[in-house]
């Protein structure tokens, strides 16, 4: 069954989470709701996921084609908003989690295997120099180098009201009484909903003040920029392929998405030097004086004979 992309209403926009600390083994999917994967398409693997200091990784080929693997793991229909560089796949536009998804059916699953250009056809995802990315290249360079899901569950229908029958022998209350008492009811849950309304929001100022854990993962991703021996990789925009979709309607059952996935990549020299993949060979460290004797004083002559 394929995947049905969905136009939704807008809602508001925060920061992308960042995953609880868990260790730094390999792993496959990540998520709870969904199970999302990386897929080298020209071998067909899965690409093991790094949990490297609160984040997961994984490892790219410089000019492989890929594909992110999506599973539904939940027994109702769920959104995902996809991102790659801070881009919506769907979309183009810089990435926010009310645009654009796709809408799976439970348990299904899927293989994104580019950016949509139209109901039939994507282009495809390939590791790429970060200047060669689809994002840099349309302006967006800030943000290459990690793929993101927002997942939201559907919002249910309302039950069926039950009709409760009036008891027999008691007499029909005054159409003005039922208005009044309605009218009442009404009022009394708008003080209730007023009671527990949210407090205004921040002045423009302040909302766009950063926090501290903004600043420290800023200083992070910098120090990581520094570190990698070879250019960074992103996303680029491949060739066309035939991929059909369909349309249909999704209501969130929250503002807020009930799940968020981050994965970061880059190529496997660079996560090396960065200590993300635990247990590789080091790299060889040249030396400066290759033809030095071992010895610091004259060595003894050959033997006579």
């Amino acid at each position: 069954m394929k995947p049905l992309a969905c136009r939704t209403a807008r809602l508001a926009l925060p920061a992308l989470a960042t995953l609880a600390f868990l260790g730094t083994t390999p792993a496959h999917a990540v998520g709870r709701l969904t199970d999302i994967n990386v897929i080298d398409r020209d071998s067909g693997a899965t690409l093991p996921v790094y949990r490297h200091r609160g984040e997961h990784w994984v490892a790219g080929r410089p000019g492989g084609r890929y594909a992110v693997s999506v599973r539904n793991a939940s027994g109702e229909r769920v959104l995902g908003v996809i991102s790659v560089d801070g881009v919506n796949v769907v979309s183009g536009e810089t990435a926010s989690w009310e645009q654009t998804g796709y809408v799976l059916s439970p348990w299904q699953s899927f293989d994104i295997t580019g950016w949509r250009k139209s109901d039939a056809e994507v282009a495809a995802f390939h590791f790429t120099a970060s200047q060669a990315s689809y994002a840099a290249r349309t302006g967006r360079p800030d943000h290459v180098g990690v793929i993101g899901v927002a997942v939201f569950r559907e919002k249910l229908p309302p039950p069926p009201p039950v009709s409760v029958p009036y008891p027999p022998g008691r007499a029909l209350p005054d159409a003005n009484e039922s208005a009044a008492a309605q009218e009442r009811s009404t009022l009394a849950g708008s003080a209730a909903t007023a009671k527990a309304a949210p407090a205004p929001a921040p002045a423009a100022a302040e909302s766009r003040a950063e926090s501290p854990q903004g600043a420290g993962a800023r200083s992070r991703d910098e120090a990581i920029a520094r570190a990698a021996p070879a250019p960074r990789l992103g996303t680029g925009h491949g060739e066309r392929e035939s991929w059909r979709v369909a349309h249909t309607t999704f209501e969130r059952r929250s503002h807020r998405p009930d799940e968020l996935i981050r994965i970061r990549y880059d190529s496997l020299e660079n996560l090396v030097a960065l200590g993300v993949i635990p247990g590789a060979a080091p790299q060889r460290q040249p030396n400066p004086f290759p033809d030095a004797p071992l010895s610091r004083y004259v060595p003894d002559p050959p033997v006579y004979r």
